[in-house]
Protein backbone atom coordinates (compact mmCIF):
# COMPACT_ATOMS: atom_id res chain seq x y z
CA UNK A 1 0.00 0.00 0.00
CA UNK A 2 1.27 3.29 -0.95
CA UNK A 3 1.42 6.36 1.63
CA UNK A 4 -1.02 8.02 -0.25
CA UNK A 5 -3.72 5.10 -0.27
CA UNK A 6 -3.46 4.94 3.50
CA UNK A 7 -6.04 5.80 5.88
CA UNK A 8 -6.40 9.53 7.10
CA UNK A 9 -6.11 9.51 11.00
CA UNK A 10 -8.32 12.59 12.71
CA UNK A 11 -5.50 14.37 14.44
CA UNK A 12 -7.95 15.88 16.41
CA UNK A 13 -8.84 12.56 17.88
CA UNK A 14 -5.01 11.95 18.23
CA UNK A 15 -4.60 14.83 19.98
CA UNK A 16 -7.97 14.45 22.58
CA UNK A 17 -6.71 10.73 23.10
CA UNK A 18 -3.39 11.27 23.94
CA UNK A 19 -4.48 14.52 26.61
CA UNK A 20 -6.94 12.29 28.27
CA UNK A 21 -4.12 9.67 29.11
CA UNK A 22 -3.69 11.03 32.20
CA UNK A 23 -6.91 10.83 33.73
CA UNK A 24 -7.05 7.60 32.39
CA UNK A 25 -4.41 6.70 35.04
CA UNK A 26 -5.71 9.06 37.65
CA UNK A 27 -9.43 7.80 37.22
CA UNK A 28 -8.42 3.59 37.65
CA UNK A 29 -8.98 2.31 40.94
CA UNK A 30 -11.58 5.28 42.03
CA UNK A 31 -14.83 5.25 42.79
CA UNK A 32 -17.38 7.09 41.48
CA UNK A 33 -20.88 7.79 42.88
CA UNK A 34 -23.55 9.38 39.84
CA UNK A 35 -26.34 9.61 40.14
CA UNK A 36 -29.93 10.41 37.57
CA UNK A 37 -33.50 10.63 37.69
CA UNK A 38 -35.93 9.14 35.97
CA UNK A 39 -35.82 11.53 33.41
CA UNK A 40 -32.57 10.42 32.47
CA UNK A 41 -33.94 6.99 32.15
CA UNK A 42 -36.74 8.93 29.65
CA UNK A 43 -34.14 10.59 27.55
CA UNK A 44 -32.97 9.67 23.87
CA UNK A 45 -29.38 9.98 25.15
CA UNK A 46 -29.59 7.87 27.73
CA UNK A 47 -28.18 4.71 25.97
CA UNK A 48 -25.24 6.73 25.20
CA UNK A 49 -24.55 7.00 28.75
CA UNK A 50 -25.21 3.26 29.43
CA UNK A 51 -22.16 3.13 26.91
CA UNK A 52 -20.53 5.81 28.70
CA UNK A 53 -20.93 4.09 31.75
CA UNK A 54 -19.35 1.00 30.89
CA UNK A 55 -16.68 2.73 28.82
CA UNK A 56 -15.34 4.13 32.41
CA UNK A 57 -16.08 0.38 34.20
CA UNK A 58 -13.37 -1.03 31.45
CA UNK A 59 -11.14 1.48 32.39
CA UNK A 60 -11.16 0.45 35.77
CA UNK A 61 -13.28 2.85 37.42
CA UNK A 62 -15.81 1.48 40.48
CA UNK A 63 -19.03 2.92 39.54
CA UNK A 64 -22.23 2.92 41.85
CA UNK A 65 -25.44 4.16 39.81
CA UNK A 66 -27.80 5.59 41.83
CA UNK A 67 -31.39 5.73 39.86
CA UNK A 68 -34.13 8.13 40.51
CA UNK A 69 -38.10 7.57 39.23
CA UNK A 70 -39.79 10.64 39.83
CA UNK A 71 -41.60 10.66 36.06
CA UNK A 72 -42.62 6.79 36.71
CA UNK A 73 -43.50 6.80 39.50
CA UNK A 74 -45.96 10.36 39.03
CA UNK A 75 -47.18 8.27 35.92
CA UNK A 76 -48.38 5.17 38.26
CA UNK A 77 -50.04 7.51 40.58
CA UNK A 78 -51.98 9.40 38.17
CA UNK A 79 -53.15 6.12 36.66
CA UNK A 80 -53.90 4.63 39.91
CA UNK A 81 -55.76 7.32 41.27
CA UNK A 82 -53.67 8.02 44.21
CA UNK A 83 -52.71 11.31 45.13
CA UNK A 84 -48.77 12.06 47.32
CA UNK A 85 -48.95 15.62 47.65
CA UNK A 86 -46.09 17.13 48.35
CA UNK A 87 -44.32 19.50 51.08
CA UNK A 88 -41.34 21.44 51.10
CA UNK A 89 -40.59 19.94 47.74
CA UNK A 90 -40.81 15.87 49.80
CA UNK A 91 -43.69 13.96 48.33
CA UNK A 92 -45.70 12.52 51.00
CA UNK A 93 -45.87 8.73 50.62
CA UNK A 94 -49.33 6.97 51.43
CA UNK A 95 -48.64 3.28 52.36
CA UNK A 96 -51.45 2.54 49.29
CA UNK A 97 -49.11 4.56 46.92
CA UNK A 98 -45.91 2.37 47.73
CA UNK A 99 -47.13 -0.88 45.53
CA UNK A 100 -47.03 1.63 42.48
CA UNK A 101 -43.70 3.05 43.58
CA UNK A 102 -41.97 0.05 44.11
CA UNK A 103 -42.69 -0.75 40.50
CA UNK A 104 -41.56 2.28 39.06
CA UNK A 105 -38.46 1.56 41.19
CA UNK A 106 -38.48 -1.56 39.82
CA UNK A 107 -38.76 -1.04 35.96
CA UNK A 108 -36.27 1.29 36.06
CA UNK A 109 -33.35 -1.14 37.59
CA UNK A 110 -34.35 -3.76 35.01
CA UNK A 111 -33.91 -1.51 32.25
CA UNK A 112 -30.46 -0.32 33.65
CA UNK A 113 -29.45 -4.19 34.34
CA UNK A 114 -30.82 -5.06 30.84
CA UNK A 115 -28.80 -2.41 28.76
CA UNK A 116 -25.86 -2.96 30.62
CA UNK A 117 -26.12 -6.21 29.55
CA UNK A 118 -26.07 -5.48 25.89
CA UNK A 119 -23.50 -7.40 23.82
CA UNK A 120 -24.69 -6.92 20.33
CA UNK A 121 -22.22 -6.83 17.49
CA UNK A 122 -20.87 -3.43 16.15
CA UNK A 123 -22.47 -1.49 19.18
CA UNK A 124 -20.04 0.34 21.58
CA UNK A 125 -21.24 -2.35 24.37
CA UNK A 126 -19.80 -5.27 22.15
CA UNK A 127 -17.43 -7.11 24.29
CA UNK A 128 -18.09 -5.99 27.52
CA UNK A 129 -18.94 -8.47 30.43
CA UNK A 130 -20.39 -5.71 33.43
CA UNK A 131 -22.90 -7.62 36.36
CA UNK A 132 -24.53 -5.49 37.48
CA UNK A 133 -26.02 -5.63 41.45
CA UNK A 134 -28.58 -4.22 43.67
CA UNK A 135 -29.93 -5.25 47.00
CA UNK A 136 -30.70 -3.75 50.07
CA UNK A 137 -27.57 -1.97 50.86
CA UNK A 138 -29.30 1.37 52.24
CA UNK A 139 -30.97 1.49 55.42
CA UNK A 140 -33.64 3.38 56.23
CA UNK A 141 -35.92 5.41 58.69
CA UNK A 142 -38.94 7.31 58.70
CA UNK A 143 -39.11 10.88 57.64
CA UNK A 144 -41.25 11.47 60.41
CA UNK A 145 -43.88 14.14 61.11
CA UNK A 146 -42.20 17.47 60.38
CA UNK A 147 -44.24 21.01 61.03
CA UNK A 148 -46.99 18.93 61.59
CA UNK A 149 -47.29 17.15 58.49
CA UNK A 150 -47.07 13.18 58.43
CA UNK A 151 -44.65 12.22 55.50
CA UNK A 152 -46.00 8.56 56.21
CA UNK A 153 -43.86 6.33 54.35
CA UNK A 154 -41.46 8.89 52.66
CA UNK A 155 -37.83 8.01 54.31
CA UNK A 156 -34.12 9.22 55.05
CA UNK A 157 -31.17 7.11 54.84
CA UNK A 158 -29.79 5.72 58.11
CA UNK A 159 -26.80 3.60 56.72
CA UNK A 160 -25.06 2.43 53.77
CA UNK A 161 -23.76 -1.29 54.22
CA UNK A 162 -20.67 -0.17 53.19
CA UNK A 163 -18.75 -3.71 53.42
CA UNK A 164 -20.99 -5.52 50.93
CA UNK A 165 -21.13 -2.56 48.41
CA UNK A 166 -17.53 -2.71 48.62
CA UNK A 167 -16.84 -6.23 48.16
CA UNK A 168 -18.79 -6.08 45.47
CA UNK A 169 -16.94 -3.47 43.31
CA UNK A 170 -13.72 -4.93 44.43
CA UNK A 171 -14.64 -8.41 42.33
CA UNK A 172 -15.69 -5.64 39.30
CA UNK A 173 -19.83 -5.68 39.72
CA UNK A 174 -21.12 -2.19 39.01
CA UNK A 175 -23.24 -1.29 41.76
CA UNK A 176 -26.96 -0.14 41.66
CA UNK A 177 -29.15 1.50 44.23
CA UNK A 178 -32.53 2.87 43.94
CA UNK A 179 -34.42 5.80 46.15
CA UNK A 180 -35.91 2.60 48.16
CA UNK A 181 -34.55 1.93 51.48
CA UNK A 182 -35.39 -1.07 53.84
CA UNK A 183 -35.62 -0.81 57.89
CA UNK A 184 -34.66 -2.94 60.60
CA UNK A 185 -38.74 -3.94 60.88
CA UNK A 186 -38.63 -5.20 56.94
CA UNK A 187 -40.70 -2.09 55.69
CA UNK A 188 -39.45 -0.17 52.33
CA UNK A 189 -39.50 3.88 52.76
CA UNK A 190 -39.51 6.25 49.58
CA UNK A 191 -36.16 7.78 49.67
CA UNK A 192 -35.29 10.94 47.41
CA UNK A 193 -32.16 9.48 45.03
CA UNK A 194 -30.08 12.66 45.69
CA UNK A 195 -29.99 11.94 49.40
CA UNK A 196 -28.85 7.97 48.60
CA UNK A 197 -26.01 9.58 46.33
CA UNK A 198 -25.10 12.08 49.29
CA UNK A 199 -24.84 9.33 51.52
CA UNK A 200 -23.23 6.33 49.60
CA UNK A 201 -20.57 8.62 48.45
CA UNK A 202 -19.91 10.02 52.51
CA UNK A 203 -19.76 6.74 53.54
CA UNK A 204 -17.88 5.06 50.57
CA UNK A 205 -15.54 8.21 50.85
CA UNK A 206 -16.09 8.20 46.89
CA UNK A 207 -13.64 10.14 44.87
CA UNK A 208 -16.33 11.98 43.25
CA UNK A 209 -20.16 12.38 43.11
CA UNK A 210 -21.67 13.43 39.49
CA UNK A 211 -25.00 14.67 39.43
CA UNK A 212 -26.22 13.95 35.96
CA UNK A 213 -29.24 16.98 35.62
CA UNK A 214 -31.17 18.65 32.62
CA UNK A 215 -29.02 21.51 32.97
CA UNK A 216 -25.35 21.84 31.66
CA UNK A 217 -24.45 22.80 35.02
CA UNK A 218 -24.92 25.78 36.96
CA UNK A 219 -25.08 28.90 35.16
CA UNK A 220 -25.31 32.54 36.57
CA UNK A 221 -27.70 33.89 33.52
CA UNK A 222 -26.25 32.83 30.30
CA UNK A 223 -23.10 32.39 31.73
CA UNK A 224 -21.78 28.80 32.70
CA UNK A 225 -20.03 28.52 36.00
CA UNK A 226 -17.21 25.81 35.70
CA UNK A 227 -16.31 25.83 39.09
CA UNK A 228 -17.68 26.65 42.67
CA UNK A 229 -16.68 26.72 45.73
CA UNK A 230 -19.17 25.75 49.05
CA UNK A 231 -19.26 29.09 50.21
CA UNK A 232 -19.66 30.19 46.97
CA UNK A 233 -22.87 28.05 46.80
CA UNK A 234 -24.63 28.93 49.92
CA UNK A 235 -23.98 32.31 48.60
CA UNK A 236 -25.82 31.41 45.04
CA UNK A 237 -28.32 29.50 46.81
CA UNK A 238 -29.35 32.25 48.98
CA UNK A 239 -29.53 35.17 45.74
CA UNK A 240 -31.24 33.25 43.40
CA UNK A 241 -34.37 31.99 42.35
CA UNK A 242 -33.52 28.21 40.99
CA UNK A 243 -35.28 25.30 40.17
CA UNK A 244 -35.97 22.52 42.46
CA UNK A 245 -32.97 19.96 40.81
CA UNK A 246 -30.21 22.65 40.76
CA UNK A 247 -31.33 22.90 44.57
CA UNK A 248 -31.16 19.88 45.45
CA UNK A 249 -27.49 19.37 43.88
CA UNK A 250 -25.79 22.23 44.99
CA UNK A 251 -27.15 21.64 48.49
CA UNK A 252 -25.83 17.93 48.09
CA UNK A 253 -22.25 19.40 46.49
CA UNK A 254 -21.72 21.33 49.19
CA UNK A 255 -22.55 18.93 52.20
CA UNK A 256 -20.63 16.07 50.17
CA UNK A 257 -17.17 18.76 50.25
CA UNK A 258 -17.68 19.42 53.85
CA UNK A 259 -17.94 15.60 54.75
CA UNK A 260 -14.83 14.88 52.89
CA UNK A 261 -15.97 13.77 48.97
CA UNK A 262 -13.09 15.98 47.67
CA UNK A 263 -15.37 16.75 44.19
CA UNK A 264 -18.46 16.82 43.04
CA UNK A 265 -19.65 17.41 39.43
CA UNK A 266 -22.91 18.51 38.14
CA UNK A 267 -23.64 18.02 34.27
CA UNK A 268 -25.97 17.32 31.56
CA UNK A 269 -27.44 14.28 30.93
CA UNK A 270 -29.23 15.67 27.71
CA UNK A 271 -25.97 16.35 25.69
CA UNK A 272 -24.27 13.59 24.13
CA UNK A 273 -20.29 12.71 25.77
CA UNK A 274 -20.62 15.41 28.59
CA UNK A 275 -19.73 12.70 31.05
CA UNK A 276 -16.46 11.88 29.21
CA UNK A 277 -15.62 15.85 28.36
CA UNK A 278 -16.04 16.37 31.94
CA UNK A 279 -13.95 13.23 33.16
CA UNK A 280 -11.20 13.41 30.45
CA UNK A 281 -10.54 17.08 29.71
CA UNK A 282 -8.98 20.01 31.74
CA UNK A 283 -12.20 22.34 31.37
CA UNK A 284 -14.91 19.92 31.00
CA UNK A 285 -18.25 20.19 30.40
CA UNK A 286 -19.87 21.09 33.52
CA UNK A 287 -19.60 22.53 36.99
CA UNK A 288 -17.38 21.05 39.70
CA UNK A 289 -17.87 21.85 43.18
CA UNK A 290 -14.67 21.66 45.32
CA UNK A 291 -12.91 22.60 48.41
CA UNK A 292 -9.89 22.85 46.88
CA UNK A 293 -9.72 25.08 43.49
CA UNK A 294 -8.88 22.87 40.43
CA UNK A 295 -7.03 26.19 39.22
CA UNK A 296 -4.66 27.23 41.53
CA UNK A 297 -1.76 29.54 41.66
CA UNK A 298 1.01 28.46 44.37
CA UNK A 299 5.19 28.62 44.45
CA UNK A 300 6.82 26.22 41.81
CA UNK A 301 8.81 22.85 43.36
CA UNK A 302 11.14 20.80 41.05
CA UNK A 303 8.32 18.73 39.99
CA UNK A 304 6.84 21.48 37.96
CA UNK A 305 10.72 22.00 35.35
CA UNK A 306 8.67 19.27 32.66
CA UNK A 307 5.53 21.34 32.40
CA UNK A 308 7.78 24.93 32.61
CA UNK A 309 10.03 23.57 29.94
CA UNK A 310 6.82 22.63 27.88
CA UNK A 311 5.29 26.11 28.67
CA UNK A 312 8.38 28.38 27.88
CA UNK A 313 10.38 26.67 25.12
CA UNK A 314 7.52 27.88 22.27
CA UNK A 315 7.99 31.12 23.36
CA UNK A 316 11.70 31.22 23.93
CA UNK A 317 12.12 29.71 20.11
CA UNK A 318 9.75 32.91 19.02
CA UNK A 319 12.20 34.94 20.48
CA UNK A 320 9.68 36.26 23.32
CA UNK A 321 11.36 34.86 25.99
CA UNK A 322 14.82 34.38 26.73
CA UNK A 323 16.44 30.99 26.70
CA UNK A 324 16.31 28.86 29.98
CA UNK A 325 17.69 25.19 30.09
CA UNK A 326 16.71 22.48 32.37
CA UNK A 327 19.77 23.17 34.48
CA UNK A 328 19.10 26.97 35.13
CA UNK A 329 15.36 26.33 35.77
CA UNK A 330 16.15 23.49 38.40
CA UNK A 331 18.98 25.73 39.85
CA UNK A 332 16.00 29.02 39.64
CA UNK A 333 13.15 27.14 40.82
CA UNK A 334 12.72 28.17 43.93
CA UNK A 335 11.70 31.72 42.21
CA UNK A 336 9.52 30.89 40.03
CA UNK A 337 5.29 30.75 40.76
CA UNK A 338 2.97 28.97 38.38
CA UNK A 339 -1.09 28.52 37.69
CA UNK A 340 -1.46 24.95 38.32
CA UNK A 341 -4.71 23.14 36.46
CA UNK A 342 -5.52 19.09 37.25
CA UNK A 343 -1.40 18.55 36.73
CA UNK A 344 -1.08 21.02 33.84
CA UNK A 345 1.19 24.33 34.17
CA UNK A 346 -1.18 27.31 32.53
CA UNK A 347 1.07 29.98 33.53
CA UNK A 348 4.46 30.88 35.29
CA UNK A 349 6.49 33.99 36.32
CA UNK A 350 9.59 34.47 37.99
CA UNK A 351 10.57 36.93 40.89
CA UNK A 352 14.38 37.26 41.29
CA UNK A 353 15.71 39.52 44.46
CA UNK A 354 18.12 42.55 42.96
CA UNK A 355 19.60 43.92 46.14
CA UNK A 356 17.48 44.60 49.36
CA UNK A 357 15.25 47.00 47.93
CA UNK A 358 14.36 45.77 44.07
CA UNK A 359 13.11 42.37 42.47
CA UNK A 360 12.83 42.07 39.47
CA UNK A 361 9.70 40.09 37.23
CA UNK A 362 10.65 37.66 34.67
CA UNK A 363 9.44 34.86 32.56
CA UNK A 364 5.59 35.38 32.79
CA UNK A 365 4.22 33.07 30.54
CA UNK A 366 0.39 31.98 30.15
CA UNK A 367 -0.23 28.81 27.80
CA UNK A 368 -1.93 30.16 24.18
CA UNK A 369 -5.45 28.40 25.22
CA UNK A 370 -5.94 29.95 28.13
CA UNK A 371 -5.00 33.74 27.51
CA UNK A 372 -8.34 34.72 28.15
CA UNK A 373 -8.97 36.20 31.06
CA UNK A 374 -7.09 37.50 33.69
CA UNK A 375 -4.38 34.62 34.48
CA UNK A 376 -1.33 37.00 33.56
CA UNK A 377 -2.40 39.91 36.33
CA UNK A 378 -2.97 37.67 38.85
CA UNK A 379 0.45 36.01 38.44
CA UNK A 380 1.97 39.30 38.82
CA UNK A 381 -0.47 40.35 41.97
CA UNK A 382 0.81 37.13 43.57
CA UNK A 383 4.81 38.15 43.04
CA UNK A 384 3.75 41.55 44.24
CA UNK A 385 2.71 40.07 47.16
CA UNK A 386 5.27 38.04 47.69
CA UNK A 387 7.69 41.19 46.80
CA UNK A 388 6.30 42.91 49.48
CA UNK A 389 6.57 40.24 52.15
CA UNK A 390 10.29 40.11 51.62
CA UNK A 391 10.13 44.06 52.37
CA UNK A 392 10.74 44.99 48.75
CA UNK A 393 9.69 48.27 47.40
CA UNK A 394 10.36 48.28 43.92
CA UNK A 395 9.34 45.85 40.92
CA UNK A 396 11.67 46.12 37.36
CA UNK A 397 10.61 44.28 33.61
CA UNK A 398 12.74 43.59 30.63
CA UNK A 399 10.41 43.31 27.88
CA UNK A 400 10.53 43.50 24.12
CA UNK A 401 7.22 42.19 23.02
CA UNK A 402 4.70 42.88 25.86
CA UNK A 403 5.15 46.72 26.92
CA UNK A 404 1.57 47.82 26.59
CA UNK A 405 1.04 45.06 28.46
CA UNK A 406 3.17 45.82 31.67
CA UNK A 407 2.20 49.52 31.27
CA UNK A 408 -1.75 48.50 31.83
CA UNK A 409 -0.32 46.41 34.86
CA UNK A 410 0.89 49.56 36.24
CA UNK A 411 4.61 50.02 35.31
CA UNK A 412 6.22 53.12 33.47
CA UNK A 413 9.16 52.71 31.07
CA UNK A 414 12.34 53.95 32.69
CA UNK A 415 15.99 54.63 31.72
CA UNK A 416 18.31 50.72 32.19
CA UNK A 417 20.27 53.21 34.01
CA UNK A 418 17.51 52.86 37.05
CA UNK A 419 18.43 49.34 37.30
CA UNK A 420 20.07 47.81 40.41
CA UNK A 421 24.28 47.90 40.01
CA UNK A 422 24.31 44.36 39.27
CA UNK A 423 21.70 43.79 37.09
CA UNK A 424 22.60 46.94 35.07
CA UNK A 425 25.92 45.24 33.74
CA UNK A 426 23.85 42.18 32.40
CA UNK A 427 21.59 44.72 30.49
CA UNK A 428 23.70 45.01 27.29
CA UNK A 429 23.19 41.56 25.88
CA UNK A 430 21.78 42.50 22.39
CA UNK A 431 18.12 42.33 22.95
CA UNK A 432 17.38 46.29 23.78
CA UNK A 433 14.55 45.34 26.44
CA UNK A 434 12.38 48.10 26.74
CA UNK A 435 12.86 48.80 31.40
CA UNK A 436 9.75 48.95 33.09
CA UNK A 437 9.39 50.03 37.12
CA UNK A 438 7.00 49.51 39.36
CA UNK A 439 6.94 51.17 42.93
CA UNK A 440 5.40 48.86 45.69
Amino acid sequence: MTNSAMPQINPEYVHWFRNSAPYINTHRGKTFVVMFGGEAVNHPNFSNLIHDFALLHSLGIKLVLVHGARPQIDKNLVEAAISTPLNNDIRVTPREAMPHILEAVGAIRLQIEAQLSMGLANSPMYGSRIDAVSGNFVTARPYGVRDGVDYQMTGEVRAIDVDAINNNLLHNHMVILGSMGYSATGEVFNLLAEDVALSAAIALNADKLIFLGAETGISDGDRLLPQMIPNEVARFLRDRDINIEINYFLHCASEACRQGVHRTHIISYAKDGALLEELFTRDGSGTLVSHDPYEEIRRANIDDVVGLLELLTPLEEQGILVKRTRERLEQEIDNYSVIERDGMILGSAALHQLDADAAEVACVAVHPEYRNGSRGADLLAFLEQQARSHGLHKLFVLTTRTAHWFVEQGFVEVSADELPAARREQYHNGRNSKVFQKTL
